[in-house]
């Protein structure tokens, strides 16, 4: 309390800080801010702590995206593809054995390791920049105090002109079911185990719960929060290929069995009927929580939305304290997604350091969910453009298609599927694109720059595709869901 007071008075006294700007929080975004500040000759400090979860798995530095995100995913997204691509190859004339085993103790050894480097780049990265990474739990005392507290409760106090929160969130447990803290996982966890979660269920929360069943327990993501039409396809294309879906039920409760497999207990919500099953693991992917509650915000009068208890920041990511700023997963009405805090925070950087005004542009952001079959999308869905523009200001251009891959191999595209919304009058300024299929991802990304300039449908019909590519679909587009026409590609 001394060093605090002293610390206090002395910046109150001389009108000088520690640092320009404390940052707390060493994700993606966090990261990307902080080296961007130092680059603009701004004094600057990191603080990052990972409290481990439930089940007290930690990581690194870099954050929910390089520890428990988009890195592991996608490696072992590529993981589950590749056991399908060497089922395919068979069709290709490749000669393969009857039976195919997946060890899943190779794989997580393999992108364990690979995030470990990425750790250890990103503290590298910040020595090379010049900027002070403290590994320490951050809260604030004032808008220009931060409070960092050690593993072992050595209390550090740091001043700054400005702070800037970035602290993300963390997967949320339905504590009211028992059991569910005591024997389930979350995504915090998963990336983590050193062998195999064996049969799984996988919990997400919609309207209701609906439970996802995945036999190898390899991986899942969740489509839901996008449109539904679109999340059907998905669902519909994972339920071909093994993973079985129950809708609508509600889980009561998780037993460990002396067996060591767990029983969970669940109910129907239309009939009512209990029903039991045993697991290997339970999953909960029941949505996030941000990372506020240790900040000390509700001492300094930082506004949180009661609901979400996220902060309400403006477009300049400014708190309702002044010098305290917040962007990312953690602001109210931002997109969760990694690359737009990383944009965000090296924006905010340069408007802290006086270099530039410009604002971050959260709109038509494009996203992909790394679901078997993936889903890509940019700007408005059907249902939001509808509600905007009303049904009869609207054109939905749509089409189902074959992938090229997907002839020789014989597998089922009847969920490969692309949707493009326009308005109806004027040049028809497309308003957002959808599309399930190999590599939406990589389709999606250059159309997403089409909509940040403006495009129309005018300019789609213009676009010469690369043949024979999944992305020239799109260009191709010519059907309008209103003329009730079959939207089946049927050839060139």
């Amino acid at each position: 309390m001394r060093q605090l007071l002293v610390v206090i008075i002395q910046y109150h006294l001389t009108g000088r800080y520690d640092y320009d700007l404390v940052v707390i929080g060493g994700g993606s975004g966090g990261l990307a801010c902080s080296k961007e500040a130092a680059q603009l000759g701004q004094k600057v400090a990191v603080l990052d702590y990972v409290e481990p979860s439930a089940k007290g798995t930690k990581w690194g530095l870099g954050g929910t995206c390089v520890n428990v995100g988009c890195i592991p995913k996608k490696l072992m997204h590529q993981a589950a593809l590749l056991g399908t691509a060497v089922k395919d190859a068979k069709k290709y004339g490749w000669q393969m054995p009857e039976t195919l085993r997946h060890d899943w103790a190779t794989m997580a050894e393999a992108v364990q390791n690979h995030v470990r480097s990425l750790n250890w780049g990103h503290r590298v990265q910040l020595q090379d920049k010049k900027v002070k990474y403290l590994n320490l739990k951050g809260s604030l005392l004032d808008e220009h105090t931060v409070r960092g507290l050690s593993k072992a409760g050595k209390e550090v106090v740091l001043t700054a002109k400005n702070i800037v929160i970035a602290t993300g969130g963390r997967p949320k447990y339905p504590t009211q079911i028992p059991g569910a803290v005591e024997h389930g996982i979350t995504s915090d966890d998963v990336f983590w185990l050193k062998q195999s979660p064996g049969k799984t269920l996988l919990v997400l929360k919609i309207c209701s719960f609906v439970f996802v069943f995945f036999p190898s327990g390899l991986k899942a993501d969740d489509p839901f929060h996008f449109v539904q039409q679109m999340a059907g396809l998905v669902t519909d294309y994972m339920e071909a290929y093994g993973t079985r879906f129950v809708w609508r039920s509600v889980p009561q409760r998780v037993d460990r069995l002396p067996s060591g497999t767990l029983q969970v207990t669940w109910s129907d919500t239309e009939s009512g009927r209990e029903h039991k099953d045993t697991y290997d693991s339970v999953l909960w992917a029941v949505g996030r929580a941000p990372e506020t509650k240790t900040l000390g915000l509700d001492k300094l009068g930082v506004h949180l939305n009661q609901e979400t208890g996220k902060i309400v920041v403006g477009p300049d990511e400014s708190t309702s304290v002044p010098n305290v700023y917040a962007f990312g997963d953690i602001g109210e009405g931002r997109p969760e997604l990694t690359p737009t805090a990383i944009k965000a925070g090296k924006l905010l950087a340069h408007r802290l350091a006086g270099q530039s005004t410009d604002l971050m542009n959260y709109d038509n952001v494009a996203t992909t969910v790394f679901t078997p079959l993936e889903y890509g999308c940019v700007g408005l869905s059907e249902e939001e453009a509808e509600r905007r523009r009303g049904k009869d200001g609207i054109e939905v251009f749509h089409a189902f298609y074959k992938p090229l891959e997907f002839t020789v191999a014989e597998r089922d595209a009847s969920q490969c599927y692309i949707k493009v919304i326009c308005e109806r009058g004027g040049d028809q300024k497309i308003l957002g694109l959808h599309f399930t299929g190999p590599n939406a991802g990589e389709v999606i990304q250059g159309f997403s720059m089409s909509l940040q300039c403006g495009a129309t449908y005018r300019h789609l019909l213009q676009t010469v595709g690369i043949h024979p590519t999944c992305a020239e679909e799109v260009v191709k587009i010519h059907i309008t869901k209103r003329s009730g026409l079959d939207p089946t590609v049927t050839g060139c």
